[in-house]
């Protein structure tokens, strides 16, 4: 590893989780008449997978005090994730997602729990234990006070001494090109280890290959820039690594980003080499592509198979 020297610990995964309904199968939610109701969110998701590969992983953010905010809580736990820092706020809802595979996602967000995280939630966070923080341009788009507690954890962890790591997640939904591209840019340029779509950063920023992701963000001691069914390249320090995506059977794309991310981060955590974090993520995202929700089921390794049209677009 020619990355950032890691502190002993493991993972914090900060920012909004909110209730999951999604159909059974996959159909679409018009025409669908089983769903179930899961907990989604982009870092308590990264989380989950960390945990999932034996890596020590907590989540922190703000839910309601409500049905859904204890269940996503629950539900987060089930996983392996360490919940104990969750505030619950008895003023603002939990948010709410549905998936309607093949047609993406609808956001019932609006005023959440988690938009009204503030810098005062910041100043509250323990570093104990932690190693990596992880964060993504989601919070920074919620609204509110969101943004102001992202700028404000951020800066708390560098000073700690906490390596930390951004996923860029652009969700048009939430904010325009225009408006998202220079805080996002900036956040990333703020980060250790920074997670981009190739498409994404040639939407927001014009920068069309991975070398040119690496031109606008030559500081981050770990660039991991997905490009889609493709493979995924890695900078790190002075050396790059590209590592194929896996060849899988896509049942729903949505949550391969935060799979990937997670693999890679728990094997950067158990002190594994760059090809070796990409194959961990590559891994973790083909589990979820499997599955309607956002974590793997456990049978969803079956559908990872050599004769599958498709790769992972993680």
């Amino acid at each position: 590893m020619t990355g950032p020297a890691l502190r002993p610990g493991g993972l914090l995964a900060v920012g909004e989780t909110m209730a999951m309904v999604a159909p059974v199968a996959a159909e679409p939610v018009e025409h669908a008449e089983v769903f179930r109701m899961d907990a989604g969110g982009a870092e308590s998701n990264v989380a989950a997978h960390v945990a999932a590969l034996g890596v020590r992983a907590a989540w922190f953010s703000r839910v309601g005090d409500d049905a859904l905010g204890r269940r996503v809580a629950r539900r987060v736990a089930a996983r392996g994730v360490d919940v104990s820092r969750v505030a619950v706020d008895a003023r603002h809802p939990t948010g709410l997602y549905v998936k309607d595979p093949g047609a993406g996602v609808a956001y019932y967000r609006a005023g959440s729990a988690a938009a009204h995280l503030a810098p005062g939630d910041a100043d509250a966070v323990s570093w104990d234990g932690v190693a990596v923080l992880h964060v993504s341009g989601i919070t920074a788009a919620l609204g509110d006070t969101a943004p102001a507690f992202l700028d404000r954890l951020i800066e708390r962890a560098r000073a700690a001494g906490v390596a930390v790591g951004f996923d860029v997640n652009h969700r048009a939904p939430l904010w325009s090109v225009a408006a998202a591209a220079a805080p996002l840019l900036d956040l990333a340029r703020r980060a250790d280890i920074v997670f981009v779509g190739r498409d994404e950063a040639e939407v927001l920023w014009g920068a069309a290959t991975a070398e040119a992701v690496r031109e606008l963000l030559p500081a981050a001691a770990q660039l991991v820039v997905k490009d889609g069914a493709v493979g995924a390249t890695l900078f790190d320090g002075d050396e790059t690594v590209f590592e194929p995506a896996l060849v899988v059977e896509v049942v729903e794309p949505v949550g391969a980003g935060d799979a990937f991310a997670g693999g890679y981060l728990a094997a950067l955590l158990a002190g594994a080499d760059g090809a070796e974090r990409l194959r961990c993520g590559h891994a973790r995202a083909a589990l979820t592509m499997a599955t309607t929700g956002d974590f793997p089921d456990p049978i969803a390794s079956a559908a990872i198979h050599p004769a599958s049209s498709e790769r992972t677009p993680a």
